[in-house]
């Protein structure tokens, strides 16, 4: 017997949360299966809605504004503007912790690596650090953390012309961690504000830490850490490091795997729960069945078992090439669960720029749908009537160059679940 709602999402990222969350909330019975870890964990956790045109202009001061100049094939295009606003309404009223939603405009902000971002939506903990300030920051480095380099990452900011002094300095976290720690025992030690031992002596990590930065603190009003600064007591940390340092701290966000991201995860699982979504994880899609261009059930495996699952409307959310949503070998590029159309090049060489940093096509990759997200055919027909798709599954931009990704997400996600919830109810 098959596992029966309304509308069944395949894929937790932010596209697919985002499509059940909005169906949810639309009064549909909704489920939502994903085989992997979502990729928000791999994020930065900031939200971008265009930091620039396809033509590499910007970075954009405001992003909503270079919407309706976008190409056609463009996802934001085929939902529309007031879609895009309205989706980003939904995100901000589900992640209070996040900032940004008093303005159109982006605001820039430094990340890891010393560049600076621009980006719509960032979580409360980074946003003492957007360029715009001009106030002095000191960037603080763990040596046990080489994916940070707080005197690359301060020098590159100083050479891309902030308008404030920048410095970097690295100190050794407090504490027994191994080298290969990963972020979350940073974060469940700050969290818990473990007891390690200084020069023999026992006092709380958060104290600790405080005592080695105001060793290397100057003049600066801002510091920044690299996002490990707690998972549950976020704000707590950084508010009482800043009262033993005497600034303003924040967090600079970081590469995979991500605490921003998993914060951000965490929260929208959350609030598809609140909304009376349903949600399962480790159990791929491997195959459905369909009568008349209308698909009938997915099959999900269990334990080696293959097992329906029925609903009256389906939203593919799986992801892009990195996601494993659009797949290539050497016959070709595709869609793995329902076989839908890739416009492509049949020449491979076709599909990427010879130069590095050239236009690549396969960086386009995706499905074309119609004006209702329902994935079309080399000819233009529907694949599927009761199919909808949303996130980098789509083809027509290039979410990396564009810093579009999360808003695609967000937009597209938010118009297949509210599409799926009307036609199923």
């Amino acid at each position: 017997m098959a596992i029966e709602s309304d509308v069944l999402v395949i894929g937790g990222g932010l596209a697919g949360l985002t499509s059940a969350l909005s169906a949810a909330r639309s009064g549909a019975d909704v489920r939502l299966v994903s085989y992997k870890q979502s990729t928000l964990r791999n994020a930065s956790g900031l939200v971008d809605i265009l930091g620039y045109t396809p033509n590499g202009e910007g970075p954009l001061t405001d992003p909503y504004d270079a919407i309706p100049d976008l190409p056609s094939e463009h996802p934001y295009k085929t939902v529309g503007l007031e879609t895009v606003r309205e989706s980003m309404e939904l995100f901000d009223e589900v992640t209070p912790q996040y900032r940004g939603s008093h303005t159109d405009t982006n605001a820039l902000l430094p990340t890891h690596g010393g560049t600076i971002k621009p980006t719509a939506r960032y979580p409360a903990g980074a946003s003492a650090g957007v360029a715009s300030d001009s106030r002095d920051v000191l960037l603080v480095g763990l040596e046990s953390m080489t994916d940070f380099n707080a005197e690359h990452a301060a020098a590159h900011l100083d050479a891309a012309g902030v308008p404030f002094d920048v410095r970097g300095e690295t100190i050794r976290f407090p504490g027994e961690l191994r080298a290969d720690a990963k972020v979350t025992r940073y974060a469940k030690m700050l969290d818990t504000n473990s007891e390690v031992t200084v020069r023999g002596r026992k006092k709380p990590v958060r104290e600790a830490i405080a005592e080695l930065v105001n060793t290397e603190i100057e003049n600066e009003s801002r510091v920044g850490f690299p996002a490990v600064l707690g998972d549950d007591h976020t704000a707590e940390i950084r508010q009482e490091l800043g009262e033993k340092i005497g600034a303003d701290v924040f967090e600079v966000p970081m590469g995979p795997p991500s605490l921003p991201g998993l914060r951000l995860e965490d929260r929208l699982f959350e609030a598809l729960d609140e909304a009376g979504g349903m949600f399962e994880t480790g159990n791929p899609v491997e195959d459905f069945e369909a009568e008349d261009g209308h698909i009938e059930h997915v099959l999900v495996e269990k334990n080696g078992a293959m097992v329906p699952y029925s609903a009256d409307e389906f939203v593919l959310a799986t992801g892009g090439l990195v996601g494993k949503g659009i797949n290539s070998d050497r016959e070709g590029v595709f869609e793995p669960i329902f076989d839908c159309h890739i416009d492509h090049s049949e020449d491979r060489y076709d599909w990427f720029d010879t130069e590095a940093f050239g236009d690549h096509p396969f960086a386009s990759f995706g499905v074309t749908t119609d004006d209702r997200l329902r994935p079309l055919d080399g000819s233009g027909d529907l694949e599927f009537e009761n199919l909808r798709a949303a996130g980098s599954v789509l083809g027509g931009y290039d979410f990396a160059a564009e810093k579009s990704g999360s808003g695609v997400s967000i937009a597209t996600g938010y118009e297949a679940g509210n599409h799926a919830a009307t036609e199923a109810q």
